[in-house]
Parts: C-alpha cells; structure tokens; sequence
C-alpha cells in the first residue's frame, strides 16, 4: 500500500473519495490480508471462525465506506464509524480465536493485531475530529 500523507482530516483539501481516506486503504488492505491467511484454515472452519473473521474484517471498510458516502449527516457517519470499530474489535477476537487454535501464526497474529490497533485509534480520531468540523 502507497504510503501517503494522513488524509483523515474533514478539513483537508485531499478528501475527494473514500479512497483518500487512510483508514479506509488501511481496514480494506487488512481484510484483504485477513483472506488470504484463512485460505489455510481447516475445512470444519469454513462455515465458522474462517466466515466470522472475513465478515468482520470486511464490515470494517464497508462501515466506513457507507459512512462516508452520509458524511454531510454528522451524526450518521459517526455511528458508521463507530459500527466499523466495533467490526474491528470483532475482528481482533476472531484473531485470537486464530491463534489460540493454531491456525494463524503468532507473527501473522502480532502484525494484524498491530494493524486493527492502528485501524482502531484512527477511526477514533476521525469520529473527534468529524464531530468538531
């Protein structure tokens, strides 16, 4: 993923498309790896941990991207930020389900972890900051 400046300011110049928004990029680039790491999860998982965890991550992206689209409603897109950390937590549960199953390795598992924390503290300062635009 293209490393750019933060563009998750209401005020910014650059916010022209949920594709401006780091943590949009970010949610969406995790759900993505979250795919592809539970493509080796057992078969008795498939209608289970492995759709939990990929629903959850995906809520994530999706949140925010139905959010943003209501954005002039501040109120409506706080509660699509908030729905998508509460879809991040979810996800983090999920991942430690993963590892104490042994089916994610605990370097997958730390480097998600790291991502949804990040995910996390920036959907919180969005929710801040969109509140006092």
């Amino acid at each position: 993923m293209e490393e750019r400046p933060s563009n998750d300011n209401p005020g910014a110049q650059g916010i022209h498309s949920i594709h401006d928004l780091d943590v949009y990029r970010l949610s969406f680039a995790a759900a993505m790896k979250i795919f592809v790491a539970t493509k080796s999860f057992p078969p008795e998982e498939r209608y289970s941990l492995t759709d939990q965890i990929r629903r959850s991550s995906r809520s994530v992206a999706a949140n925010i991207r139905e959010g943003f689209t209501k954005r002039r409603h501040k109120s409506v897109f706080a509660n699509h930020l908030t729905g998508a950390w509460g879809s991040a937590e979810e996800t983090r549960t999920w991942l430690d389900f993963a590892l104490q199953c042994s089916y994610l390795p605990m370097a997958d598992h730390a480097g998600l972890s790291q991502e949804y924390d990040r995910i996390c503290a920036m959907l919180f300062k969005l929710q801040r900051q969109w509140a006092e635009h």
